[in-house]
């Protein structure tokens, strides 16, 4: 049967097991503690000086060499991602950037100026009373851009019609002008039927003057419609001219009444290329001290002439 001994030496105490020797320590202590041992009896006793010859000396919680290092444990699964943190301080405003290059010119405005394109030469600037690149007088400038295809209006000058063939394609009653007067003609060869088309208010606009003239030049073989469309300038050989529509006409009337041009017949009537009806065109009233007017004129009647032209 198996016999055990406990003993009690010092702070050690020690289980003796078969004549054998099971120490267990009461100390928590991680130093190194020496006992002697009776060779005989096995009995143990703390000592911290020399073991007796007949005893063995025992040295316990000896720390033995550091064992091998294990291998590494497989890597973790990779751990959920974290909440985003808060947004830090906006940062100090970095150094302004270096001036860009100049941006390409842009495209000019739809208001026009005056232009040097008028008088002798083209040299003299285009605006209401100048002389224009027909030798007559500007009476319009479209400084705001509001009419298409032209910017100035001119009326011929004075003299226009001097001599001028007179009474063709079958009239009569007409009188050609002189260097101060202007031609009295009737308005055109057809006295009785339209000659335009798509009614009065499209031919009497500003700006309608022109296809007015040579639509019904087409069918006139005499008057104030054909005289206009064949007058060629003296000054710049302009051959671009056209009887008023009644909206021209009124301002040629208005603005040249204000800058006292000269030549115009005064307390008469001037024809336009605006027709009122088959029989019947607009005519405008030259009074110089109540302002201009209009009123319809038979064809047959025999009224002054002065063309216009635009550019």
């Amino acid at each position: 049967m198996k016999t055990m001994k406990t003993v009690l030496v010092g702070a050690m105490s020690a289980v003796i097991v078969f004549g054998g020797i099971e120490v267990t320590s009461a100390l928590t202590t991680n130093k190194e503690i020496k006992v002697c041992a009776d060779k005989t009896t096995g009995a143990m006793r703390y000592t911290t000086k020399s073991c007796k010859r007949t005893e063995t000396a025992l040295i316990l919680n000896t720390q033995g060499p550091a064992g091998a290092t294990g291998p590494a444990g497989a890597k973790g699964d990779t751990g959920a991602k974290g909440e985003t943190g808060a947004k830090g301080e906006t940062g100090a405003a970095g150094a302004t950037g270096a001036k860009g290059d100049t941006g390409a010119t842009g495209s000019n405005g739809s208001t026009i100026t005056e232009l040097s394109i008028c008088g002798a030469g083209g040299t003299s600037l285009c605006k209401e009373g100048a002389q224009g690149p027909g030798g007559g007088t500007i009476f319009f400038v479209d400084y705001h851009d509001i009419y298409a295809g032209f910017n100035y209006l001119e009326a011929a000058p004075q003299g226009w019609g001097n001599g001028i063939a007179v009474n063709q394609g079958g009239l009569t009653g007409e009188t050609t002008g002189t260097s101060t007067v202007d031609p009295l003609m009737k308005w055109c060869s057809n006295l009785s039927s339209f000659v335009l088309s798509g009614g009065r208010e499209q031919h009497a606009a500003v700006g309608a003057g022109a296809s007015n003239t040579a639509t019904a030049d087409a069918v006139c073989n005499g008057g104030a419609i054909q005289a206009a469309a064949d007058y060629v300038s003296t000054v710049g050989a302009k051959s671009d001219w056209f009887l008023p529509s009644e909206a021209e006409a009124l301002l040629m009337q208005m603005n040249l009444v204000s800058l006292g041009a000269e030549g115009y017949a005064a307390v008469s009537r001037y024809w336009t290329s605006t027709e009122s009806v088959a029989h019947a065109t607009d005519a405008q009233n030259w009074y110089t001290n109540s302002g201009g007017w209009q009123d319809e004129q038979a064809k047959t009647s025999v009224n002054w002439v002065r063309p216009i032209r635009a550019f």
